[in-house]
């Protein structure tokens, strides 16, 4: 696991209080909104501003945070594109 998923993965821990979830559980191809974890709409608002927040990223699209947040890989790929804090 890159440096990035991982640091992701225990944000989204953290921000959505998945006090039994750790790192490893969270698997990198599946559903993340309505998936196993639980996450909901106001979820999806707590992430949006956390990555507004730490990677500089702006989601405001419907449908492109439908793509982004569809899975933890999707995301992380987004992030990546467009994080200014990333740019290489």
């Amino acid at each position: 696991m890159d440096e990035l998923t991982a640091n992701i993965k225990e944000k989204l821990i953290e921000i959505l209080n998945l006090s039994d979830v750790t790192p490893d559980d969270i698997d990198e191809n599946a559903q993340l909104v309505g998936g196993e974890l639980g996450i909901d709409s106001i979820d999806v608002l707590e992430m949006v501003v956390m990555v507004e927040k730490d990677y500089e990223v702006v989601i405001n699209n419907k449908e492109i945070g439908e793509k982004v947040f569809s899975t933890l890989k999707n995301l992380v790929e987004y992030i990546r594109k467009n994080s200014p804090k990333l740019a290489s």
